[in-house]
């Protein structure tokens, strides 16, 4: 009796180990493409526990169609199509930047689902899932408003926003300037901030906290506004 309380008591601790050691951090379940782009969506995932673990990382469903394809990027470097898994060790308390899985629209519009999980190496029955869906869209009209040595910007789109949201196109050139977008409204009140980092290339414009009206938004390169345009928010 006593051997299979220890045996109890070791097989829960050991459990306890892993259980809730690693969450995806900032994530986002729904995406909006065009054919023919190649669209990132970022998976940071963060170490939760006390010590230092590897993690698996896979993608575990997918529904692509025939002229799509999909891979894992950390930062430039991009798995070839087809290898759908791969492992990193963190640190307690780590986040993993970078990680993206990039999505070649292809040439058909339509919904895609994809299925990522996380798990402890050698323990599969601790991971987390994240589902997400990308709708394909007809090829849409991007208005370029700025371009510098630093950084090329796209005009939001759809304007005006709906409750889903809108989208900010943009390629930063120089790695080490800062580029955020601030919403301020029509008083000059800001709204939200959202910083472009340089391993991305869109951003979401989230309308949920925002009413119907006239908003402006600025674009920031190390703090110093370069370019302001209108943003009209309808529900």
């Amino acid at each position: 009796m006593r051997l299979c309380r220890l045996i109890c008591v070791l097989v829960l601790g050991w459990s306890s180990c892993f259980a809730q050691s690693i969450e995806f951090v900032d994530r986002q379940d729904a995406y909006s493409a065009a054919i023919s782009e190649s669209l990132t969506i970022p998976l940071r995932i963060k170490n939760t526990s006390d010590r230092a673990q590897v993690y698996i990382i896979r993608k575990v469903y997918s529904d692509m169609g025939s002229s799509q394809k999909g891979y894992f990027c950390i930062g430039k470097d991009c798995l070839e199509h087809g290898m759908d898994e791969f492992s990193k060790r963190l640190e307690p308390g780590e986040t993993l930047e970078g990680l993206a899985y990039t999505l070649e629209t292809g040439m058909m519009t339509g919904q895609n689902s994809f299925k990522f999980e996380v798990f402890p190496r050698g323990n599969p029955s601790a991971a987390i899932e994240h589902n997400i869906s990308v709708s394909v869209e007809e090829k849409r009209t991007k208005a370029l408003v700025f371009q510098s040595k630093d950084i090329t910007i796209h005009d939001v789109y759809p304007n005006p926003v709906s409750d889903q949201g809108a989208f900010i196109d943009y390629t930063i050139h120089n790695e080490t300037v800062k580029a955020k977008v601030v919403i301020h409204n029509i008083l000059g009140r800001t709204m939200n901030e959202t910083d472009l980092p340089t391993s991305e290339n869109r951003i979401k414009i989230q309308s949920d906290e925002l009413a119907t009206g006239i908003y402006f938004y600025t674009l920031y390169l190390d703090n110093d506004g370069v370019l302001t345009r209108k943003l009209i928010v309808r529900k």
